[in-house]
């Protein structure tokens, strides 16, 4: 089993340097998963692109309101996803999706599944785009901010603030 602060370390390296953090003008499709209830929430854009006659993943960026461990399996998975079909992305598990970092330890698992639901989230709104680039498909999505207002309205009453 991986020592726990081989873990540790591996999520503050990806931390200081997130790859891929924040919106993706034009995407083709964009997905969403958590809930401000327990804190965590993921938005996870995607952009195709056609190579060898293959529609693939051609960039991958996420937003994230939650702890460090869920920022670090997404920054991970944006650089995994890169080159994939949709088919393939929708092969992939959270357990996969994090598999940089090692093995999860028990209480961390969701953050792998959370990432993992954003990516079948956007994977389902990409499966209905055409193969051009669909510019409509990401300014219809309410932002990660929205979602967490809206959530904190009709949970605690709490406000929440994202900086940039």
């Amino acid at each position: 089993m991986q020592p726990v602060h081989d873990f540790e370390q591996r999520v503050r390296e990806a931390i200081a340097n997130p790859r891929n953090l924040g919106e993706l003008k034009d995407a083709d499709a964009v997905g969403s998963a958590g809930s401000a209830g327990c804190g965590d929430l993921m938005r996870l854009w995607l952009k195709f692109k056609e190579d060898r006659g293959r529609r693939v993943i051609d960039q991958a960026s996420f937003q994230s309101f939650g702890c460090e461990t869920a920022i670090a399996v997404a920054s991970l998975a944006t650089e995994l996803l890169k080159g994939r079909t949709a088919e393939e992305a929708r092969a992939l598990q959270g357990g996969d999706l994090a598999a940089g970092l090692g093995p999860l330890p028990p209480m961390k698992i969701h953050c792998g599944e959370l990432v993992e639901a954003a990516l079948r989230d956007a994977l389902e709104a990409g499966s209905t785009a055409p193969a051009e680039p669909a510019a409509a498909a990401a300014p219809s999505a309410p932002t990660l901010s929205d979602s967490l207002h809206q959530a904190g309205r009709a949970t605690s009453g709490r406000k929440i603030v994202l900086l940039p």
